[in-house]
């Protein structure tokens, strides 16, 4: 299995039994399963509603696979031919040493090439399998709230977790069986891995969050501040559009995100896991990674069954019993962990490293938790500057979200330097391994993480429902109750994905150093002028210049995609404000055409899918090949700051204004309505582009980017930028970049002309 390298029986075994748990993560969300799909769905009324939105959010993922598709193809043969490029690694070779090296290639490019469709496809199931699960979780909670506050938490919660434990099993499966059949070539094959991963997430954030957004601004702005009706009224020819969106953005987007994240940090911890190997000449550092996944997967199982509610119990109840769940599991892993790292490891800086992981994760949910939820004083400041006018309240929202970045660097920034504390005096490899296993750590509650950002839109589309079919009193106040707390889950996992990516990318910026390192070695270049030895140099000035473009992409990329928003969201606000004219709308006696809203968003969240995509593909390519690899270097750091800092104000502000509208509409300040109520409104809609689309859209583009890099710096650092060829390709990159700039800049007029054809 490992080439020259022996293992010893336990981790043979060891091996196995992470590759069997993978496959216990997966029946139990087959049992979650089951065990939903036995509750009732309510009256005719709210499956009419229930319906529109399954057929809605199936269509848009139909559409969206076809766009995908191509892309994935050609990407599966470059992948391919890749490895005909350089020649395979040592570890390649000693793995697969029966055979010639021309064989290996084979072997190498065609695992390659099948782990990136894996990859792909995993995270295509996570998001689509998922926000199925969640379509039919979201009209059996709307049923149960009629019956108790604790059977609709229970089914929400569950629902939701069944996406986190797909998230875990496919995840881990993965990674495993790769691992089994390349052993110690298996970095080679996990690239590919993680870059489909990476790219689908990528494209389901960016269409997901565009479609969501695009609706839910549109029915806002027409809906409540116009025609000062409710969030869900089904005279609103939006509402439909918006349920639909809460699960094609925040349950199949959200899902993708964090399982690419998952992906990439195993990814990154076995590349410099092998590099250790190299160095110790003992597999622990590479076998460690999966157990430590395994062990996560076991703990989420336990942690998220626990989550119920008891009877009588509230919203803060509710908010306690998912917290419970959370901590449950981190429990049982740090435990588990501190039993490995000393039976196994024989030391304890695997066990810190992985620790602070956990650490990590909780205080970012602390840190989210404190300037986006309603109980905080951030959240309460934004309500109250709602009183003289929407201007104050969206610059109280702003300076918000620019303190949230502040304590979130430097939770990442401590987190970082406690690597280096418990690798001190050791080899930097060392340390970027730690960085790794802390990523690792910090991913170690996937199934609840995820199960706590599903169980947000599960929430709303049930409040939905139950406004839209009119159900009583008692049973929507359950529903908004639990609609409140989903909004506070999903402003906590955003901040978690955001951070994830953040560690994620770092693990694969040390990656990058040590296989670029690993090629001019086998160049023949001298140790001291290699990269892991001479480090990203920022006082070379093509270095400095590939930061500052680095650090201007994610701006670049989130302009993008809010121009497409507003451009969908105004064709949106025409749309529903032609529909409030046709007679018996506002009466009620007609139901508006809510097939047209639903086509618009689908086709503005499908022209802008390959053109981002090709910026963040095509960028690091391009830099690699005028100023190479160091200058690369330089440019990922410039992505990984600036996309860190732009995510978390996007996500903390867009969160906070929110929860200020949600406050003021439970009473404050008068309540729905009120002048205060329209200004918290606008707030709400400036913000909810930037937390549901152009933030967590920045995760997966980081590492789309970094991804890239990894894979493509092996080669880049064989050729000169004066190469004819070099030069032909470069200036076909800057024209493939330009034009998917304007077309997303001026799409305009081609959105208009389709949406005239209906969907």
């Amino acid at each position: 299995m490992f080439g020259s390298i022996i293992a010893s029986p336990f981790e043979i075994v060891a091996i196995w039994s992470v590759l069997f748990i993978a496959f216990l993560g997966l029946g139990y969300a087959m049992l979650l399963r089951s065990q939903i799909m036995k509750y009732d769905k309510g009256t005719p009324k709210m499956q009419e509603v229930w319906n529109a939105i399954r057929t809605g959010a199936d269509a848009y993922l139909g559409q969206q696979l076809k766009t995908i598709v191509p892309f994935i193809v050609v990407l599966t043969f470059v992948l391919f031919f890749s490895v005909y490029v350089i020649p395979p690694t040592e570890e390649a070779l000693a793995r697969f040493s029966n055979f010639k090296p021309e064989t290996v290639k084979l072997i190498v490019g065609f695992g390659r090439a099948c782990a990136f469709v894996m990859g792909a496809v995993f995270s295509l199931m996570v998001g689509q399998f998922g926000m199925r699960m969640a379509v039919e979780g979201n009209v059996r909670v709307a049923s149960a709230a009629r019956r108790s506050f604790s059977e609709a938490l229970k089914i929400a919660y569950r629902s939701g977790t069944i996406t986190g434990m797909l998230t875990d099993g496919l995840g881990l499966f993965g990674g495993t069986i790769i691992f089994i059949i390349f052993g110690i070539a298996s970095p080679d094959v996990l690239l590919g891995f993680g870059f489909g991963g990476t790219l689908l997430a990528l494209f389901m954030r960016v269409g997901g969050g565009i479609y969501t957004k695009a609706a839910d601004v549109g029915a806002d702005l027409v809906g409540k501040v116009e025609k000062n009706i409710p969030e869900d009224d089904p005279r609103n020819a939006a509402v439909v559009a918006d349920l639909v969106g809460d699960n094609v953005g925040d349950c199949a987007g959200m899902a993708a995100d964090i399982f690419e994240s998952y992906e990439v940090t195993i990814v990154s911890g076995l590349i410099l896991g092998l590099s250790l190997v190299g160095i110790t000449h003992e597999i622990k550092w590479i076998v460690f990674p999966l157990l430590v996944r395994g062990i996560g997967v076991l703990s989420s199982i336990v942690g998220t069954y626990l989550v119920k509610g008891k009877k009588g119990e509230k919203k803060s109840d509710a908010f306690g019993a998912i917290n419970r769940g959370f901590y449950a599991s981190a429990g049982i892993s740090i435990v588990a962990f501190l039993f490995l790292a000393h039976y196994y490891m024989h030391e304890w800086r695997a066990f810190f490293s992985v620790a602070v992981g956990i650490l990590l994760a909780i205080v970012i949910d602390e840190v989210t938790k404190y300037f986006t939820h309603t109980e905080h004083a951030p959240v309460k400041e934004i309500a109250e500057s709602s009183r003289t006018g929407s201007a104050t309240l969206i610059l109280r929202g702003l300076a918000l979200g620019f303190e949230s970045t502040v304590w979130q660097v430097l939770v990442i920034a401590l987190t970082i330097m406690a690597a280096v504390v418990i690798y001190w005096g050791q080899p930097v490899v060392f340390v970027l391994y730690g960085v790794a296993m802390t990523g690792i750590g910090m991913l170690t509650l996937t199934g609840n993480n995820v199960a706590m950002d599903s169980f947000g839109p599960i929430a709303d589309n049930a409040n939905g429902i139950g406004e839209m079919a009119k159900l009583e009193p008692e049973a929507r106040q359950i529903m908004a109750d639990l609609d409140a707390v989903g909004n506070t889950t999903k402003a906590i996992t955003k901040g978690v994905a955001i951070g994830s990516a953040v560690i994620a990318a770092v693990s694969l910026f040390g990656a990058f150093l040590t296989d670029v390192t690993k090629v001019q070695a086998q160049m023949g270049v001298p140790e001291a002028l290699r990269l892991l030895s001479t480090g990203i140099r920022v006082s070379e000035p093509t270095v400095f210049v590939g930061m500052l473009i680095g650090g201007a992409i994610p701006w670049l990329f989130s302009s993008l995609i809010i121009t497409s928003v507003a451009r969908a969201a105004g064709l949106i606000v025409e749309t529903v404000r032609k529909q409030f004219k046709i007679p018996g709308i506002m009466e009620g006696t007609v139901t508006p055409d809510y097939k047209e809203v639903v086509g618009i968003c689908t086709i503005a969240a499908q022209k802008e899918l390959v053109g981002l995509s090709l910026i963040a593909v095509l960028s690091p390519l391009l830099i690699g090949m005028l100023l190479k690899v160091e200058a690369l270097g330089g440019f990922l750091a410039g992505v990984i700051l600036s996309g860190q800092l732009l995510a978390v104000f996007m996500a903390s502000a867009g969160g906070a204004w929110d929860n200020a509208k949600k406050i003021i509409e439970d009473g404050l300040y008068g309540g729905k309505g009120t002048e205060e109520h329209k200004a918290s409104v606008v707030g709400d809609t400036v913000g909810d582009p930037l937390k549901d689309t152009a933030g967590p859209a920045l995760n997966p583009m980081i590492k789309v980017i970094n991804l890239v890099s990894l894979l493509a710096a092996p080669i880049l650092i064989q050729y000169r930028n004066t190469d004819p060829r070099i030069i032909v390709t470069m200036i076909v990159f800057v024209l493939a970049i330009a034009g998917a700039i304007i077309y997303s800049k001026h799409g305009c007029l081609s959105l208009k002309k389709s949406s005239k054809t209906g969907f």
